[in-house]
């Protein structure tokens, strides 16, 4: 008698088109082998990062000790601690985009991608101060499977566009709403465009399109519980998954404009929607239900640790749980906005707040590195 195995929860999620990439890095990661670890057990194929993620790697371990001695001599002042930051940030990229090639290789450039974000105290400056920093992490890191992150601010279409243009591939983070994911697609397209009127090979540009997910319930359950009805507070945990199957059908329709295909004609790759924030934030919460819920083929879901580990543990894969669903999804946003709950106003709020706690992460690591660097100079 032949014994099947059944597969387990990340095969079954690998299987059903999901990409699994992991929402953190450090030099701590990379130096254990447990980056390469989570790559060979817990089907990671890429990584995505934040200045969140790199002030918390900074703050802790000695895994930085070495590069902060022979850093040092170069001082303490502003130009010599982004300098360090930047060498830092990009050298752990590099690293972890060294590890991925395999993938990257393997499925001809869709995984095997490691994102570095921009300066976020940019993110609502000149589009040419992005278009500037991007170009320069992208040569520095000299890697063809990085993704530059960007903003989608309103000042951050623009630098995604001229960015794309020069064939750089592009991580768009922080969307929050559906009005701003169709201008990202629109910012994508007009990219793509731009740099095929260049002539410069299409093939290679990567993208995707950062969605994120439970901050907007946090927010929208905030205000329901204000209102503190029955019926308001049995929508609680709802808004995110129909905001993110909502997105997913925008994307659809764009997928299949004539503009699109001009472009996929072209050599073009799709900007797959990517899943992020999607660590559960409300413990009453089921801890994979970011995951469970946002099953469909071609897209990515990036996820802290824990989460993955939850999802390995006892995820659910019930087949395609985004396809199809926008009609339910618009009728729940529907609902939450009957009391008075504006998904516009919640969405316009948390990109606010979004690019402001990067800022801040931006400025805690600025100082941790800061205070790391006169400690190695005998200073500290």
């Amino acid at each position: 008698m032949t014994q099947t195995t059944v597969p387990g929860p990340i095969e079954q999620l690998t299987q059903a088109g999901v990409s699994i990439w992991l929402d953190d890095l450090s030099r701590e990661r990379l130096r254990s082998g447990n980056l390469a670890d989570l790559v060979a057990t817990r089907g990671v194929v890429g990584v995505t990062t934040n200045p969140t993620i790199f002030a918390a790697a900074l703050s802790k371990g000695d895994a930085y000790d070495a590069q902060l001695a022979e850093l040092a001599p170069a001082g303490t002042d502003a130009a010599a601690v982004e300098a360090a930051v930047e060498r830092i940030t990009t050298d752990d990229v590099r690293a972890a985009a060294d590890l991925l090639r395999p993938l990257y290789d393997a499925t001809d450039g869709v995984d095997g991608r490691v994102s570095i974000e921009v300066d976020p105290r940019l993110a609502n400056e000149d589009a040419a101060a992005t278009v500037e920093v991007a170009e320069r992490l992208w040569r520095t890191i000299d890697r063809p499977n990085v993704f530059i992150k960007i903003p989608a601010t309103l000042p951050g279409l623009e630098a995604i566009t001229q960015t794309l243009a020069q064939g750089i591939s592009v991580n768009v983070t922080l969307i929050f709403s559906l009005e701003r994911y169709r201008a990202v697609m629109d910012a994508f397209a007009t990219g793509l465009e731009q740099a095929r009127a260049a002539g410069i090979d299409l093939g290679p540009i990567g993208s995707v399109a950062s969605f994120f997910v439970s901050r907007v319930d946090t927010a929208v359950d905030a205000a329901l519980e204000k209102v503190g009805s029955p019926e308001a507070l049995d929508l609680r945990g709802q808004a995110a998954v129909a905001n993110a199957r909502l997105a997913f059908e925008a994307y659809e329709e764009f997928s299949g404009t004539d503009r699109w295909r001009s472009l996929a004609a072209a050599g073009a790759r799709p900007q797959r929607p990517l899943w992020a924030s999607t660590g559960v934030k409300n413990p009453e919460y089921r801890d994979t239900m970011y995951v469970d819920e946002l099953v469909t083929d071609g897209v990515v879901n990036t996820m802290p640790e824990g989460t993955l580990q939850a999802f390995a543990d006892h995820g659910v894969v019930t087949g395609d749980t985004v396809t199809g669903t926008a009609a339910a999804a618009r009728r729940t946003v529907e609902t939450v906005e009957s009391f008075g709950v504006s998904l516009t106003e919640v969405t316009a709020r948390l990109e606010a707040e979004g690019v402001r706690k990067f800022e801040d992460s931006w400025t805690e690591l600025l100082e941790t590195t800061a205070e790391n660097l006169r400690k190695a100079a005998g200073q500290g």
